[in-house]
């Protein structure tokens, strides 16, 4: 009876030690020590993977073209006991870009994990009315920007050797798949971010270093708001959503952090779709 009752108390014990690990409860800092860039990470989507990655154990650089909102950013997770610093960086700009990079190796030692999240969105209405100049900015920014933020991130990556390897989170959106009325040049930039994501995927992979997408629906913030702003709209909204209600920045977080951990090591060229539920096929 006692031997039955230790075998029971043991297959209790590892039952439960089996659960802890599923759980990720045995390791708190999943992303312990590595060095992430987030761009567009003062508010909203990019603020919460910021404070994710960095609750995970990343020492982070944020960025924004705003050098107000990066210390308001920095403030707030410095008093939070993570490990996070900032800088300027406008993605359109090379200077920038160079500067972003430079400064996580100065402050880090390297990069491990870039986030690319930058976006903009001048223009609402009919896609026949949208000048060459929306275009070029919005095909700047959203699309040529990333890939060139990539490209100067990768020798850092690098110089990781292939153990280590890299990760890359290219942050699209369900617009990407489902188009939003009055948005055509942002929505043709997400899909065209699905495609970008396939391809360095396909090109980096010998190199160790992952490629993945994140494509946030709905999510209520700053940049969102001309969606979902006011009440009545909000309500309305929500009648049509599976999940009826909007996002929060912070569902975006941890599929992004375990996206760079080593728990997706075996994951590249994929799309993840945060949004509860919206058809997301192209």
């Amino acid at each position: 009876m006692h031997k039955a009752v230790l075998r029971i108390g043991g297959c209790a014990q590892a039952w439960k030690s089996a659960r802890m690990a599923s759980s990720g409860m045995t390791r708190q800092k999943p992303l312990a020590n590595k060095v992430a860039l987030v761009t567009a990470s003062t508010d909203g989507i990019g603020f919460a993977i910021s404070r994710r990655l960095a609750q995970d154990g990343a020492h982070v650089v944020v960025s924004s073209r705003n050098q107000e909102n990066v210390d308001r950013a920095v403030a707030t997770l410095k008093g939070e006991g993570l490990s996070v610093t900032g800088t300027v960086c406008h993605v359109g700009k090379a200077e920038d870009r160079k500067q972003l990079v430079a400064t996580a190796v100065k402050l880090h030692g390297g990069i491990d994990i870039l986030v690319s999240n930058a976006a903009v969105n001048p223009f609402f209405g009919n896609l026949m009315d949208v000048t060459e100049d929306v275009w070029d900015k919005v095909l700047d920014i959203n699309v040529k920007a990333t890939a060139l933020m990539t490209k100067e991130v990768v020798p850092e990556m690098e110089k990781r050797g292939y153990s280590e390897g890299g990760s890359v989170v290219i942050v699209s959106s369900i617009a990407a798949f489902s188009p939003h009325l009055g948005l055509g040049p942002y929505n043709v930039s997400k899909t065209a971010l699905l495609g970008l994501t396939k391809n360095l995927a396909l090109e980096l992979a010998p190199k160790n270093i992952r490629v993945n997408c994140l494509a946030p629906g709905l999510i209520k913030t700053n940049f969102s708001s001309m969606l979902w702003m006011g009440e009545a709209r909000e309500d309305s909204i929500k009648e049509i959503m599976r999940i009826r209600r909007l996002g929060k920045p912070e569902e975006c977080a941890g599929i992004v952090s375990f996206m760079c951990s080593e728990d997706a090591s075996y994951i590249t060229g994929e799309t993840v779709v945060v949004g509860g539920g919206t058809p997301s096929r192209l």
